[in-house]
């Protein structure tokens, strides 16, 4: 009875639902908003300068927002209309937009004037047969709107960055990365305070660092590696106190590391290698609490480690100082950073002996000592060396050494040496005279084993004493038993 009621209340809804589609109709697609008609031919215009004439979104009903829209075309509704707020052309998606292999930036592009967001990824690939430059006018009339402005792995992007960036004044972030682009920094990029991304790696920029860069202080990323920049960091890098990573790595950087560095209260990046930095490390790097990952590898920096509290960074993952020209002893306050997971000091010249709590860091995974002067034996367990493997780096240390007889030779640390046994011998001298006469073979023998000559003639009486005593015994033990 249950049954025959729960299936005649779902035959009801089946009805209803028959009867809603038979008296209204399918859904009207005509009451899908519409976009703007200039809207939508400078869209087509824009999008058939980068992937060629034979586009024209003439299968897209009723318009790229409606129900076909573009892949990587974003919409938004204004005052009842659709406008394009984000575009993004290349290879990020299968379905996606592929550029042509002669492109153009079309002037219909900047008519666009709720655009939030352009990108280009992989458009621009032939350096040689099309390149291409960032148009220099124009930009201005997407300031009111435009916030992301991104240009990554185009290698036929070529020329300089055009001066009128320096105009979109809600952008907050300008990413140009593995491009061609050349020229010294924009220096009005420092202009635009509201950029919390700043990515120009991995170009052919040269030059100093702007002094204005260091004004951007709601940055939160600063990534302009891989270029050819050069001279020092300017001082106004104190201000950037929102910054959380910060890599200038793979440059010709110079001069001291500032003191104002200590002022990144924040940051939990800092990759400096492969530049020309010296002087020593500066004190203020102890004051960087929040350091995740210290990269300062591949500079000529010198100086040594004991002037550093390194106990007051314990957030500390990735410490990475080899090839500095680091002289001195390893600090123990080191062994403090719980955290640390990789501890890169090789390459160097420092010596002493090696800490033993070295092994004791409980998350550490690789710790790479190799090519230093760093000496004696040793002390960590079989079971570090199982763990790590080629992973623990001591080789290239002429004097380190370590215990063999404590562990098997397969777990023995790669590339270095077995502690040698000390032996003393001393050598007999045939020349000495017991009384008056030589020492005959035994004798000899005894001297050349290490004994003296005193113990030789105690060894001597001792045996005579022996035997006087067997004699008497001998004696009682007749009388006894006659």
């Amino acid at each position: 009875m249950k049954s025959s009621y729960i299936n005649s209340h779902v035959i009801l809804a089946l009805c209803i639902m028959y009867l809603g589609v038979w008296c209204f109709g399918e859904p009207d697609y005509n009451d899908v908003a519409p976009m703007e008609e200039v809207e939508k031919t400078a869209l087509y215009s824009a999008i058939q300068g980068f992937v060629g004439h034979w586009w024209n979104g003439s299968d897209l009903y009723p318009d790229p927002c409606g129900w076909t829209p573009i892949q990587g075309v974003s919409c938004d509704l204004f005052d009842g209309l659709w406008y394009v707020t984000a575009l993004s052309i290349g290879p990020i998606q299968d379905n996606s937009l592929d550029c042509a292999p002669n492109v153009e930036f079309r002037p219909q592009l900047f008519e666009l004037k709720h655009l939030k967001s352009l990108n280009f990824f992989k458009c621009f690939v032939s350096p040689h047969k099309h390149p291409v430059t960032i148009p220099g006018k124009n930009w201005e009339k997407l300031a009111g709107n435009l916030e992301t402005l991104e240009f990554r792995s185009n290698a036929g992007l070529i020329g300089k960055v055009p001066t009128s960036f320096g105009s979109l004044i809600r952008l907050q972030s300008l990413v140009l990365l593995e491009n061609g682009l050349v020229g010294e920094l924009p220096t009005n990029v420092g202009n635009l305070t509201k950029l919390k991304r700043l990515v120009l790696a991995a170009n052919w920029f040269y030059g100093r660092i702007p002094d204005n860069f260091g004004g951007l202080n709601e940055l939160l990323i600063l990534d302009l590696s891989r270029n050819l920049l050069s001279g020092s960091l300017p001082l106004t890098f104190g201000g950037l106190t929102s910054l959380l990573k910060l890599d200038l790595s793979n440059n010709q950087l110079e001069g001291n590391l500032p003191t104002v560095m200590g002022y990144l209260k924040n940051l939990t990046l800092l990759d400096l290698r492969k530049n020309r930095f010296s002087g020593g490390l500066t004190k203020s790097l102890q004051e960087m609490y929040s350091l995740e990952e210290m990269a300062l590898s591949d500079n000529p920096i010198g100086g040594d480690l004991q002037g550093l509290e390194w106990h007051s960074l314990q957030n500390l993952v990735v410490l990475d100082l080899s090839n500095m020209g680091l002289a001195g002893e390893i600090p123990e306050s080191i062994t403090e950073l719980k955290r640390l997971r990789f501890l890169g000091l090789s390459g160097n010249k420092l010596t002493g002996n090696l800490s033993p709590k070295l092994a004791t860091l409980p998350c550490v995974s690789a710790l790479y000592l190799n090519g230093n002067n760093l000496t004696g034996e040793l002390k960590f367990s079989e079971w570090f060396y199982g763990k790590m493997g080629r992973r623990f780096g001591a080789w290239n240390n002429p004097n380190l050494c370590y215990p063999a007889g404590l562990m098997p030779t397969g777990h023995a640390p790669y590339g270095v040496k077995p502690c040698q046994q000390e032996v003393t011998s001393l050598e007999a001298n045939t020349n000495s005279k017991l009384g008056e006469g030589n020492f005959d073979q035994n004798s000899h023998f005894m001297v050349s084993s290490g004994f003296s000559i005193n113990i030789i003639d105690g060894f001597r009486w001792v045996f005579l004493v022996q035997v006087f005593m067997m004699i008497q015994l001998f004696n009682c033990f007749l009388e006894s038993n006659l």
